[in-house]
């Protein structure tokens, strides 16, 4: 099966910012709704935002809205997940999958069993 691949994490102090990519060599990116979720050691995998390809919706999960922002760059076969104002919260390792059958972000994109292909993930760690 064909994987995500994820980069651009990183160590970054409060109150920073980071961009990671999402990218992959077998994947047009742009044909599927790509969501972005982050996961702690010991705790469950947690949805942070998901972008339906072309003009379908983008949705935030609660703790990241306003400081977060999913975009697409369809010429680079990238999805980018721009963080602004990063707390220790924040600290994870951020994965990207796609939904295997919509290019749009479903109601429950959240429960995230629509999603596959993920990557190994990029770790981002925030602290002083």
């Amino acid at each position: 099966q064909v994987q995500l691949v994820e980069s651009g994490g990183g160590l970054v102090q409060p109150g920073g910012s980071l961009r990671l990519s999402c990218t992959s060599s077998g994947l047009q990116l742009e044909q599927y709704a790509i969501a972005w979720f982050r996961q702690v050691p010991g705790k469950a995998r947690e949805p942070v935002a998901c972008s339906s390809s072309y003009e379908g919706g983008i949705y935030y999960s609660d703790p990241v809205k306003g400081r977060f922002t999913i975009l697409r760059d369809n010429r680079n076969n990238t999805v980018s997940l721009q963080m602004n104002t990063l707390a220790s919260e924040d600290t994870a390792v951020y994965y990207c999958g796609r939904d295997f059958s919509r290019r749009f972000c479903v109601y429950n994109w959240h429960i995230g069993n629509m999603f596959d292909s993920w990557g190994q993930g990029t770790q981002v760690t925030v602290s002083s």
